[in-house]
Parts: structure tokens; sequence; C-alpha cells
């Protein structure tokens, strides 16, 4: 395996986790539609 040089290592571990935020992005926006589904789908119809 390829050994990674020291400012290699230092930018990857200054650089900000974007793989982390872009999964919280769909998680929280799949929340969010869910949520909205319930609120019209099912209370609002109710009552």
């Amino acid at each position: 395996m390829d050994q990674l040089s020291e400012e290699e290592r230092k930018h990857i571990l200054e650089s900000p986790p974007i793989g982390t935020f872009a999964l919280m992005s769909v998680v929280i926006g799949g929340m969010v539609v869910a949520w909205l589904f319930l609120y019209f789908g099912v209370f609002l119809p109710r009552g």
C-alpha cells in the first residue's frame, strides 16, 4: 500500500468531512419529506 507523506496526511486531517455533511443532508431531507407527508397527507385530512 502506498504511504502518505506528512503533507498529504496534514491536508486530509485539515479538510472538512464533505461526505458526512452530504449524508446528514440526505437524512435530514428525508425526515422533512416524511414529516410533510404525515402533516399534509394524514393529519390535515382527518381534521
